[in-house]
């Protein structure tokens, strides 16, 4: 699916006094369609109409660059010159006024061009005929600009300055449309861009002043129509004809309801825009500010926002199911559930039909997990309430992040960095990279498939050539600063540490960058240590001692010792106690290892505990995708169709040890939406495609289980926030453990025990002990601390409610029989 419409040919055009024959001289050297519809030509400020750049003479092309530029503000400069004023210049110089022109549209009228004086005072009304301001063009001021900030940024009163980079273009026409009316087609202003005047480097920039305001509700869509040398360099891939995004788009007009084409504004199904926001009321915050948890405490719940309350068992109103709001909504289920912080899968706007662009074997599908980024900045436009368009969604988002942070939950987002939906040249879904600099956003090769795939989704994003880097920090500092976002975990992270020729870097800029901005410093930062092409950093990432880990290593081990497996007693007391062997280096702590057992990718603790093999066939694939290797046992009977009540019994118990486990261990803990109440998909260990019951919360299910899994699950995430031995923000010591053991090199032992000790922290020792056998162990329990005995906190072979006593139940004598397959935790009182 492409993202931007091709130019309409053969459109009216009306010519400012004196340039006709200039302006003729100027589109003869565009492609025949590059008038870009209905739409008026422009000039930015004043010199050179033909642009040497764009004919490959003078400088400013690629090979006249002016260095890359280092990252800052845009200050406000002085106000524009007054170009209407300008004396009439002969034509063959092309310095004549700025007479810029309008397409004239309103809700249902489609009529012909006129110039901009008689534009003025004619109200205009967007897609849904909201009020929109009084549009006098007349009144527009176009000046050079500056390249200090890139993006659109508010200069002045009512100016905003526009730049982007673009190293190898030669012409950059910039696109602003003021009525929301308009189609991408009908721009109220083309501008080109003077590569003497609105180019410095690698830059190009422009200034417009005085631009009509419309107070909430009111957009100013914008986008670039951009061309390089033809034939195009290798590595270059030029859209003329194409309205490209800007990168630094801060939001996003397009498809407004999930799914749903004929929500798109203007009846433009496969057109996505860039849209400023100029007089929207400020966000009232309330006063309410991050939590600034300890990164010790942190218990982590991934969620995916389409997913969560999608469902008609949410009990939403249909046009609040799926959203940002549904989530704030839903805020007491998190405090119920005792997590502190939820993990959002990718907010940044994404094509969820990006699957239905030709016919292929995922074309049923919807992308619902959203890892396919297309806007670094713009907040997913779908995730808008009530199909409300992308101001809605920025609101929206911050009024869900107010609400979580009100109830002391931190919000950290799931981003993409290391490729982009843009797709490659076999598919390509071009929105904004590809046609603006395809060589400097993307590593490339020479060969067949020039674009190099270290993600498994056909591009790789050169996250380390400056410009780009610049972009990820800019990204990542917006979230902060506008969303008030608490943290980031990075995609395939490893891919971010490639250099533009795929090669690892020891030190790669970007990641260096990340760890030491002051901006990010209150924030939580997690690695997913691996990529697509074989780089597996689990343990050894650059980290500087600021970026935590997704832990691979913790999360196979724990899955196999549940299931039973030998040999793994040494490596699984690693693990729970916080993978020392891996991150006891320099200043590293414990909660640098992200623990987690399931994640959004791959088997649910249910299906866990439920199937021997992924059962994918839905994703139109033939079961080729998904991962083979899911450490899973389906504890004697394959699926849910046909299951004993003793397999049934043995599935949760299963799943209560391994959440046992994973709240007792060191590091932070994260757990995976739907698991606290038993969420199947069915063996599906790839859902990434399906926007249906595969991957939406059930609320009906999550009552059913409200006294029984649920009680478990959630009584032991609070548990394990209150006990100070849970959490620590130190590695583990000889006086803080005892471990029970004398025979750790017993390869067919799959018993483990170990008492962590109070020692002035507070909350009474606890015994552990993890049996993975088929038998009962008879356990020898030490002797409690003086004057204190042991209580059962507890017993995952019991069934609810005493599987789980947070108040502890007092009685253990000497010994304790665990059961098989059975765990247990008691606490000195």
């Amino acid at each position: 699916m492409s993202s931007c419409g091709a130019i309409a040919r053969g459109a009216p055009t009306v010519f400012s006094r004196g340039q006709k024959r200039d302006l003729r001289r100027r589109t003869a050297r565009r492609s025949s369609g590059a008038l870009y519809g209905a739409a008026t030509v422009a000039t930015a400020m004043s010199p050179s109409p033909t642009r040497r750049n764009r004919d490959g003479g003078g400088g400013g092309g690629c090979g006249g660059r002016g260095g890359h530029l280092m990252s800052g503000s845009c200050s406000a400069s002085p106000g524009p010159p007054d170009i209407s004023s300008r004396a009439e210049r002969g034509a063959d110089s092309w310095r004549g006024p700025s007479e810029s022109y309008v397409s004239r549209r309103r809700c249902g009228d489609h009529s012909d061009v006129v110039p901009r004086a008689s534009f003025a005072g004619a109200p205009a009304q967007s897609n849904n005929c909201a009020p929109q301001p009084q549009i006098n063009v007349d009144d527009i001021r176009i000046s050079p600009g500056s390249p200090d900030a890139m993006g659109p940024t508010p200069v002045g009163d009512r100016g905003v300055n526009f730049a982007i980079f673009a190293s190898c273009a030669t012409s950059v026409d910039l696109c602003v449309y003021f009525d929301e009316a308009s189609t991408s087609r009908q721009p109220s202003l083309r501008i080109p861009l003077d590569g003497d005047v609105n180019r410095t480097g690698d830059t190009w920039h422009v200034r417009l002043d005085n631009i009509p305001r419309g107070g909430d509700g009111y957009l100013v869509r914008y986008g670039y129509l951009v061309a390089g040398d033809e034939p195009a360099r290798k590595g270059d891939r030029w859209h003329p004809d194409h309205l490209l995004a800007d990168p630094y788009a801060p939001l996003v007009e397009g498809r407004r309801v999930f799914g749903d084409h004929s929500s798109s504004p203007n009846g433009e199904e496969k057109i996505w825009m860039g849209a400023i926001q100029f007089d929207a009321t400020p966000f009232d915050w309330g006063g309410v500010t991050p939590p600034g948890l300890p990164p010790q405490d942190l218990v982590i719940y991934e969620l995916t926002t389409r997913a969560f309350t999608n469902d008609a068992s949410s009990g939403l109103n249909p046009g609040r199911r799926g959203s940002f709001l549904g989530i704030a909504d839903k805020v007491q289920h998190l405090v119920d559930a005792g997590v502190n912080a939820v993990e959002l899968l990718p907010v940044f706007h994404f094509d969820e039909m990006e699957f239905q662009r030709s016919p292929n074997p995922r074309d049923h599908m919807h992308n619902t997990w959203g890892y396919s980024t297309l806007s670094f900045f713009a907040p997913m436009t779908p995730y808008a309430s009530e199909g409300a368009g992308p101001a809605a969604a920025a609101r929206e988002f911050k009024t869900m992040v107010k609400t979580l942070h009100a109830a002391g939950i931190e919000v950290l987002l799931d981003v993409v960095y290391n490729h982009t939906g843009e797709g490659t040249d076999q598919m390509p879904n071009t929105f904004s990279f590809r046609g603006l600099d395809n060589k400097a956003y993307y590593m490339m090769e020479e060969s067949a498939h020039p674009y190099k795939n270290y993600t498994g989704c056909g591009n790789t994003f050169n996250c380390n050539h400056p410009m780009v880097q610049r972009l990820v920090l800019d990204s990542l500092r917006h979230w902060v600063d506008e969303y008030h976002v608490d943290g980031f975990r990075f995609d395939l992270t490893s891919a971010m540490c490639r250099d533009q020729n795929g090669e690892p870097m020891t030190s790669p800029p970007v990641i260096r960058e990340i760890a030491k901005d002051p901006v990010l410093a209150r924030t939580k930062l997690f690695a997913e240590p691996w990529d697509c092409g074989g780089l597996y950093q689990v343990g050894t990432f650059p980290n500087w001692d600021r970026w935590g880990e997704w832990n691979g290593k913790y999360r196979d081990c724990v899955r196999r010792w549940i299931k039973g497996d030998a040999g793994l007693k040494s490596e699984f007391a690693k693990r729970i106690s916080g993978s020392s062997d891996m991150y006891h280096v320099n200043a590293r702590k414990p909660y640098h290892s992200l623990n987690f057992i399931t994640a959004h990718d791959g088997f649910t603790m249910r299906d866990l505990v439920s199937y021997n093999s992924k059962h994918n066939d839905a994703n139109g694939e033939q079961n080729r995708d998904g991962c083979n290797d899911n450490d899973s046992w389906n504890c004697g009977h394959e699926g849910e169709d046909g299951v004993s009540d003793g397999v049934k019994s043995l599935r949760w118990r299963q799943m209560r040890n391994m959440h046992l486990a994973l709240m007792i261990s060191q590091g932070t803990p994260m757990v995976l939406m739907g698991d606290e109440y038993g969420h199947t998909r069915g063996g599906n260990n790839n859902t990434y495609g399906h926007d249906n019951a595969l991957n939406s919360f059930n609320w009906d299910k999550l009552e059913h289980q409200r006294d029984g899994y649920f009680r478990f699950h959630s009584g032991m995430v609070k548990f394990r926030v209150a006990h100070p031995l849970l959490g620590r923000a130190e590695f583990l010591t000889d006086q803080d453990v005892t471990w029970h053991e004398d025979n750790w090199d017993n390869h067919e032992s799959c018993f483990l025990a170990f008492t962590l000790h109070d020692r002035g922290q507070g909350g009474g020792d606890l015994y552990l002990a993890f049996n993975s056998h088929e038998f009962f162990v008879d356990a020898a329990l030490p002797p409690p601390p003086g004057g204190k005995t042991w209580h059962r906190v507890v017993d995952t072979n019991l069934p609810s409610p005493e599987d789980f006593t947070p108040e502890g139940k007092p009685g253990c004598g000497a010994r304790y029989n665990v059961a098989p397959r059975g765990s247990l935790m008691l606490q000195a009182k």
